[in-house]
């Protein structure tokens, strides 16, 4: 029995075969056991009509990230206030105020 799955994977895997003109593939077609409609659809590169004989269904993937765990927040928030205390920042640098720079 013709195995559509193995053949499209030599296919891939065969640079000359890959990019040969549509009698080249039907030359190498013509050896095999496989049903007239599903080689018209392999010679016409039809993947949405491969798909369907294949019994290929469409599908949706939806991802959702979520929400934070409110650990996190509450560590964000906690990192936030580090170094504010003695006006600082984490690296020990002075902090500059906004309201005490020179003005222009």
């Amino acid at each position: 029995m013709f195995d559509v799955i193995d053949f499209l994977e030599s296919v891939g895997q065969d640079a000359q075969l890959r990019y040969a003109s549509s009698e080249d593939v039907a030359a190498v077609l013509a050896g095999q056991p496989i049903d007239a409609k599903l080689r018209d659809v392999i010679l016409a590169k039809d993947a949405q009509a491969l798909g369907a004989m294949l019994g290929k269904e469409p599908y949706c993937c939806y991802i959702d990230p979520g929400k934070e765990d409110e650990g996190e927040e509450k560590k964000k928030k906690d990192d936030k206030g580090k170094g504010d205390k003695d006006g600082k920042d984490d690296k020990g640098k002075a902090k500059e105020n906004p309201s005490n720079r020179p003005k222009k």
